[in-house]
């Protein structure tokens, strides 16, 4: 005899009170919990097993719709497809179209500015987080940053990469590889799938040439180490915390970060010291630095235009007069060198102008000079026996820099007579 389908009403539905399972024909029941709440059932056998599906609640799912629900249900079960197998299925299908839709709004900008946030407070400082948005701003952006990030692709890649791959090396292959960083973190946060179409081994080695093929190392435009008393001399001449930044950088051979980050916390006048913390120095460890008489008097002339005697104030302070509680920015210094004229120089080339310098012109050892300019030693074994900064050699270093500094004429181009050779 065939199973009546259809038992209850809603009337019998609505007045169903006592706790228990109400059947409404072929597996559909209207379920009454304990404490009163109603929902609906769907109970099925499965290789022998029974099994219960839930319907949805009483408040939600009719009378009618719960008879439709459990119609398809016995229709999967006729195919041999379990009801429960083919929900989660479905569950799983939307789940991902919902996060393709989602990944289909995070754009390559988006990612990269997510990656950025996410990791600025592990980086040295400030500048690392700038130069990270600055190099993708300039080379990456105008071309994918409004893209999907889930869309990037070999072709978007080379694309960024072609024009400047054969012209700067060095810039192209840090685009790339920060393109590749931001896809990886992409991928990790499921806005993306498959291989990164930047990575470089097994992929784009195989239609951009060796970085050692087609580019020179790249250096930074630096002053003749001969020329430098004379464009101090000119340097001197100028007004503004920029222009002592500048001579400051110069005197103590100090990275751009360095010096426009000091802060009169980090100076000792009486000592001569100015201690760098490594939370600002290239290779993340403490520098001091020896403060020649010339640097000395740099610091007095900008103490002068102190417009706060807190101990984290900057000690070139940006803004007009240098009245502002900030930092000078970044361009500052090279905003001086333009001034003078002088667009075939960067601030980092006297570095290298210093380096010249003792390298050429005095008996200072190599390793004194590359102590002074916080260079990492790459032999493990000689890091192991320089365990010192070498600071008293360093300070004859810079004593006999800052009085090269101060000559002008013919007589740049003699070698020093060093006063301490130890």
């Amino acid at each position: 005899m065939a199973r009546k389908i259809g038992k209850l009403s809603s009337a019998a539905v609505k007045n169903a009170n006592k706790p228990g399972l109400y059947g409404d024909g072929v597996g559909l029941y209207l379920n009454v919990g304990p404490t009163g709440g109603k929902s609906w059932l769907f109970r099925f056998m499965l290789n022998g097993a029974a099994r219960e599906m839930g319907l949805g609640p009483l408040h939600t799912i009719g009378l009618a719709e719960a008879r439709e629900r459990a119609a398809a249900a016995r229709k999967l079960r006729l195919d041999g497809i379990d009801p429960l197998d083919a929900r989660r299925a479905e569950k799983v299908r939307k789940a991902a179209e919902a996060a393709a839709e989602a990944a289909a709004l995070v754009t390559f900008r988006k990612a990269a500015e997510s990656y950025i946030e996410a990791n600025k407070a592990a980086w040295r400082n400030e500048k690392h987080a700038w130069q990270w948005g600055a190099t993708l701003a300039a080379h990456v952006y105008p071309v994918i940053g409004d893209v999907a990030v889930s869309a990037v692709n070999t072709g978007h890649v080379t694309r960024i990469l072609t024009p400047i791959w054969n012209t700067k090396a060095e810039t192209a292959a840090r685009v790339r590889g920060r393109i590749e960083t931001v896809l990886d973190f992409a991928k990790v946060h499921g806005w993306r799938a498959g291989e990164n179409p930047a990575r470089w081994k097994g992929h784009l080695d195989n239609v951009l040439p060796a970085r050692a093929k087609v580019s020179k190392v790249e250096h930074h435009a630096a002053l003749p180490w001969t020329e430098i008393g004379a464009f101090m001399a000119e340097l001197e001449k100028l007004e503004g915390v920029a222009g002592l930044a500048l001579r400051f950088a110069i005197l103590t051979a100090a990275r751009t970060g360095e010096v426009i980050g000091a802060t009169w916390a980090e100076i000792d006048l009486k000592a001569a010291v100015w201690t760098v913390p490594g939370a600002r120095m290239k290779a993340g460890a403490e520098h001091r630095v020896p403060l020649s008489d010339a640097a000395l008097a740099v610091l007095r002339q900008a103490a002068k235009l102190r417009q706060t005697e807190t101990a984290d104030a900057p000690v070139f302070a940006g803004g007009k007069g240098g009245k502002a509680s900030t930092g000078l920015s970044n361009m500052a210094m090279l905003a001086v060198l333009r001034r003078m004229g002088r667009d075939d120089l960067t601030v980092h080339g006297f570095r290298s102008s210093f380096r010249d310098w003792a390298a050429e012109a005095t008996r200072h050892e190599h390793a004194v000079v590359e102590k002074a300019l916080a260079h990492t030693i790459d032999s493990k074994v000689e890091a192991a026996y320089r365990r010192g900064d070498l600071f008293e050699k360093r300070q004859r270093l810079m004593n006999d820099w800052a009085a090269f500094c101060g000559r002008t004429g013919s007589d740049t181009n003699t070698v020093l007579p060093i006063r301490a050779m130890g």
